[in-house]
């Protein structure tokens, strides 16, 4: 896959840490909980892209 998964990815990251912004602002733990884990799958995507591009060089 390429930059859209790339892309894909980042937007993933960023929509979890806005959530889990808006959870702590809020007072809402499901949320900020929610945020944490669209976080940390956005950046285990980025990782394994990371990955895969580095094995084809």
């Amino acid at each position: 896959m390429g930059m859209d998964d790339k892309i894909s990815n980042k937007a993933e990251e960023l929509k979890g840490h806005a959530k889990e912004t808006t959870g702590r602002a809020t007072d809402n733990p499901k949320l900020e909980g929610e945020g944490k884990v669209d976080r940390v799958k956005g950046s285990l995507k980025q990782a394994g892209e990371k990955i895969k591009d580095a094995f084809k060089k």
